[in-house]
């Protein structure tokens, strides 16, 4: 390894480990150079998001258009003076994962330059595939898989599941920065106003708009949970701590009355290693028939 392409690893797990949040405890049960493959995969769509969410910013769309250009640059071995991208193609390189799905990750990060709305639930699937599925499908990649097309479902199916729950927690900060990702034809059917939304307003309908989409984020979790047997031991731990973890989230959400408002929706870092433990001190992953899910 050059000292280029150490130090750009170093720097991505720099990243991982100081932004990654829940996404970071999954790493800790990979063996090394899977986890700095996660970090370098990470330290990519971090950038990619930090672009969007830099409000202050009036050259957003310039920027990322740029940094789709690197993309294709890196991928070719040309990395400028990046800090990231020899690390992210020296990984995209030793695991094969196709470079069309980081052009899907950059489309994501696009649909979220511009506040908008969605008005059905499948146009808000399709933007959770661009933001959140393909990462899980990036992943497996790197983890490990068996199956084929047969793993890319359920991998879609659980990146879905994360987001959704993402988005259910961070209604409050979302709404600040002008973004309403519930679908209005959902505000409807439940009689919530976008304005209640943005007020914070914390009532019967509410809480019904608020559960079904609770149990919609769990069949996606249900559906998700068939990536299991495709995955590698080391993916199995590492989709396992993943899994647990957000969905530990969405079931705070829904122990807190759904008032996601008053407080953060989340587990204690205590919690989120006791998950990382149990997983790693185990033989294996117990079956999902035992468990009652991942």
């Amino acid at each position: 390894m050059t000292p280029e392409l150490a130090e750009s690893y170093a720097w991505c797990r720099e990243v991982a480990r100081s932004q990654a949040r829940n996404f970071y405890y999954a790493f800790t049960v990979l063996p090394p150079e899977k986890k700095a493959a996660m970090c370098a995969i990470y330290a990519f769509m971090r950038f990619s998001d930090d672009i969007t969410d830099d409000e202050n910013d009036t050259d957003r769309h310039a920027r990322l258009a740029r940094w789709r250009q690197a993309l294709d640059d890196a991928l070719q071995g040309r990395y400028g003076d990046s800090r990231i991208l020899p690390a992210f193609h020296d990984t995209v390189r030793r695991y094969g994962i196709p470079g069309r799905f980081f052009h899907a990750l950059i489309d994501g990060a696009e649909m979220d330059l511009v506040p908008r709305r969605y008005e059905t639930f499948e146009e808000l699937r399709r933007y959770c595939y661009h933001v959140a599925s393909v990462v899980g499908i990036v992943c497996i990649h790197v983890w490990g898989f068996t199956g084929g097309e047969a793993a890319l479902a359920p991998a879609e199916d659980c990146g879905i599941a994360f987001q959704l729950t993402n988005i259910l927690r961070d209604l409050k900060e979302d709404g600040e920065r002008g973004r309403v990702y519930l679908p209005r034809e959902d505000l409807r059917r439940f009689g919530c106003s976008e304005a209640d939304l943005l007020a914070g307003v914390v009532d019967d309908r509410f809480r019904a708009l608020m559960k079904f989409q609770v149990d919609r984020a769990r069949e996606f979790y249900r559906r998700g949970a068939a990536l299991l047997p495709h995955l590698s031991p080391d993916g199995r731990s590492t989709f396992t701590v993943m899994y647990r973890i957000y969905r530990g989230v969405l079931d705070r959400i829904e122990a807190q009355g759904y008032d996601v408002f008053a407080s953060r929706a989340q587990l204690s870092v205590a919690r989120k290693a006791g998950i990382v433990a149990r997983v790693w001190l185990g033989s294996h992953v117990p079956a999902l028939a035992r468990a009652g899910g991942v």
